[in-house]
């Protein structure tokens, strides 16, 4: 268990007022629940606040969005000249530029090296195929595969874990107030980058998008904290962004940033951010976010062209991921409706059994990479070894299609990257199997979402086809690399959506390519459970207004069949790493409890003028961040609530020894002395710990006035307001501590407080184990 957790800043037990009095009770764990088995089936969440990141366990600490009104912050916000207030206003837009450039050049360059590394392992496998030398063939595909796939679970495995997977759960629980070590770091940052290209360039189902979020995340949060210390990149005149509620802001444009570069799509990046990522929201941040989405739509839009001149090698005259779907009238009829019908309720089927699936591998998964990094980079290896020869073996058993009419010096594509695979056909013939699987998952989707010829693809090949990604995405999701979930859903949806077109051919107006279309819709809508921002990034993505309503009727579809089965993937992946996230409503039985039903007491809460030697051992023996501060006689006339003081401000001003040897107020001595950045939150975790202070015995015995650094205005709930409000109030406030005030007079001035453990439906079911979750 490690001491930073925030479960004992929650149940701040034993209180003490004297140096002498004993706090040997501070340690006891008041935390009854979470009694529950995360990834591993051997492993106990003990503390509420123990989470999984890429596999390891972690402290986990909340965030704190809510302004610290303090004397301190209030001095300075009433001495900012409008010179700095302005500063601080450009600022916010500077940044929010940097985001959206440094996040479409990194999209662009991760997709020019996906493109060149994948082209070239896919070139010289073809050429070998053409000379008929079909063992080294394999062996050339399969070993370029193993060595990218090895290089990106080493990098994941050795130097950044939390990089694994896509991120977006990740940067959600952020936004929503978590901060789980290292997600953000500049490591993870490097990681996610290079093991994203390796990743995808090593022929994985997975997608680069998810990780694109992730990656925008971290720009962000870099920009945001002036640089990194440890890497001797700093800037240490960004002073007014170093807290929580500003870098919030800043990783929510660059989420939505990473969905921009990733989709081409800056509204829709927007969009996601403000239904998926985002758990606050304000019109402000929607134009900072809209402006850094337009920068990266701008930034890619300019690269791209120079790419057009055919300088980036085997880099996509098109550039990124862009489908053009037939762009002709889109037609429909009533058969046409009831086909769509017919996919959403498929897709949210699928969607569903989807979502468990992953469930299960993870939980096995976790299982492996707990043994260390070797093991991790081993099912590393062996998923890759498993998808290059389901990708060069399938073909096999695949026919061999004449070239389409018209096609000639297209098919097969002989020397280069195209969409005709010659693999062992003779001339003038391509497999289409192989057109698929030997082939980028950007022009695998193009291939289906594009109608050149309506039987270019077998309904035998598209059945075999979905099977491999729906299974082989299930499969890789969870190993020790940057994977996106994106990409292998638009994939098996396509596909499955081509075979329901073809089936339907004769009955149906709508083009085969159309229903590739629709059918990703419908799976993405299964599986991630979003639908505004989902249906304006296909749009985007294929440039095809006209099939709005139809996308709009099966996302709903969709959604609500899977809905009906089990969570959204992300939402179930938070569950299973242990992120106490905190949900836009309260559970059904959190009405039949109080505020006071949760809380435990007796409550550890300092004098207003407090002595150094009861300061140091509560900080020395516990973890809580957060303190009730009390005014108590001869200082007002009966015991008061004056407010909560944090761990991290108090430690800054035992630091500093601003120490009187009376107890008397002094608190206007502080004020003048100390600067509100002396007591700004450092980036990364890297603010002081208990054990970096050098107190003497008679400092010990002085005395230290609480008030200057203490929040006056806490929020505060009556003990007897219903959990479930008390659940809504915390969520929406964005707060860290809410204070527990008794309803009748003569009793102590707080009963408790509640943080994010408290409303946790481990932690409250493990207190009253008899109560019904659905009631």
């Amino acid at each position: 268990m490690d001491d930073r957790s925030d479960d004992h800043d929650i149940e701040v037990e034993g209180g003490i007022h004297a140096y002498e009095r004993k706090i040997s009770g501070i340690l006891d764990d008041g935390s009854v629940g979470f009694q529950q088995p995360l990834l591993a089936r051997n492993r106990k969440n003990t503390t509420s606040q123990i989470a999984i990141v890429g596999a390891n366990t972690c402290p986990i600490e909340s965030l704190d969005y809510e302004i610290f009104e303090n004397d301190l912050f209030k001095q300075d916000w009433r001495s900012r000249k409008k010179i700095e207030i302005l500063q601080y206003t450009i600022l916010k837009w500077a940044l929010a530029f940097l985001i959206g450039l440094a996040t479409g050049l990194v999209g662009f360059l991760n997709n020019l090296a996906v493109e060149n590394i994948a082209g070239f392992k896919l070139l010289l496998t073809g050429n070998l195929m053409l000379k008929e030398k079909y063992f080294q063939a394999f062996f050339a595909f399969a070993g370029c595969n193993l060595i990218l796939a090895t290089a990106a679970g080493s990098l994941c495995a050795f130097i950044a874990p939390a990089a694994a997977g896509s991120g977006i759960p990740e940067v959600k629980a952020y936004l929503n107030g978590i901060d789980a070590y290292s997600i953000l770091a500049p490591s993870t940052l490097f990681v996610k980058i290079f093991g994203s290209i390796f990743g995808v360039a090593a022929g994985f189902v997975v997608g680069k998008e998810g990780p694109m979020v992730h990656t925008g995340a971290c720009i962000a949060n870099l920009l945001g904290q002036g640089g990194s210390r440890k890497y001797k990149l700093t800037w240490k005149w960004l002073r007014f962004f170093k807290n929580d509620r500003d870098r919030r802001d800043l990783i929510t444009c660059g989420a939505a940033a990473g969905v921009a570069a990733a989709f081409r799509a800056p509204v829709g990046g927007v969009l996601f951010a403000l239904e998926e990522a985002a758990s606050w929201w304000r019109s402000a941040l929607l134009w900072r976010t809209f402006f850094t989405t337009a920068v990266v739509a701008v930034v890619l839009r300019t690269l791209i062209e120079l790419c057009r001149s055919g300088k980036c090698g085997l880099f996509g005259k098109g550039g990124l991921i862009m489908f053009d779907v037939n762009s002709g009238p889109v037609l429909y009829s009533t058969p046409d409706l009831l086909a769509v019908v017919f996919l959403g309720v498929v897709g949210g089927v699928l969607g569903g059994l989807y979502n468990y699936l992953v469930d299960i591998v993870l939980r096995t998964y976790a299982l492996i990479n707990e043994r260390g990094p070797g093991f991790k980079v081993m099912l590393v290896m062996a998923v890759s070894i498993l998808s290059s020869c389901c990708a060069f073996g399938l073909p096999w058993i695949s026919q061999c299609t004449p070239c389409p009419i018209g096609s000639e010096g297209k098919c097969p594509s002989v020397g280069r990257s195209g969409i005709y695979k010659s693999f062992q056909c003779p001339p003038n013939h391509y497999n289409d199997l192989s057109s698929l699987l030997l082939n980028t998952n950007d022009d695998a989707i193009r291939s289906l979402f594009t109608s050149r010829s309506e039987n270019e693809f077998q309904i035998s090949t598209l059945a075999m086809f979905f099977v491999f990604v729906y299974c082989l995405g299930i499969i890789t999701y969870g190993i020790a690399i940057p994977s996106g979930l994106f990409i292998p859903v638009i994939l098996a949806g396509a596909s499955y959506g081509r075979l329901v077109g073809r089936l339907l051919g004769p009955v149906s107006q709508l083009d085969v390519g159309l229903f590739s279309l629709l059918g990703a819709a419908s799976f993405l809508g299964g599986t991630m459970r979003m639908t505004v921002s989902l249906c304006v990034i296909l749009l985007e993505l294929t440039n095809n207004l006209l099939m709005l309503p139809l996308v709009m009727l099966v996302l709903l579809i969709s959604k609500t069949v899977a809905d009906c089965f089990n969570k959204g993937v992300y939402d179930q992946i938070v569950t299973m790493k242990g992120l106490p996230y905190m949900e836009d409503h309260a559970e059904p039985y959190m009405r039949n409890l109080v505020a006071k039903d949760v809380v435990a007491g007796p409550l550890l809460s300092f004098s207003r003028v407090e002595k150094v030697g009861v300061i140091w051992q509560a900080l020395k023996m516990t973890s809580h961040n957060g303190f009730p501060v009390i005014d108590e006689p001869p200082f007002t006339e009966a015991s008061e609530l004056c407010g909560i003081a944090l761990r991290s401000h108090l430690l800054v001003l035992l630091q500093g020894k601003r120490f009187s040897k009376q107890k008397t107020t002094f608190g206007s001595q502080i004020l003048r002395s100390c600067k509100a950045r002396d007591f700004a939150k450092a980036g990364l975790g890297k603010g002081l710990k208990i054990d970096d202070l050098v107190i003497s015995d008679e400092e010990m015995e002085m005395y230290v006035d609480l008030h200057p650094i203490t929040n006056t205005s806490p929020y505060t709930v009556l003990e007897t307001l219903s959990l479930a409000k008390a659940a809504i109030l915390f969520r929406q406030l964005g707060l860290r501590h809410l204070c527990v005030v008794p309803k009748t007079p003569g009793r102590p001035p707080i009963v408790g407080i509640l943080t994010r453990h408290d409303f946790m439906p481990e932690h409250v079911l493990g207190l009253y184990p008899h109560i019904d979750p659905l009631k």
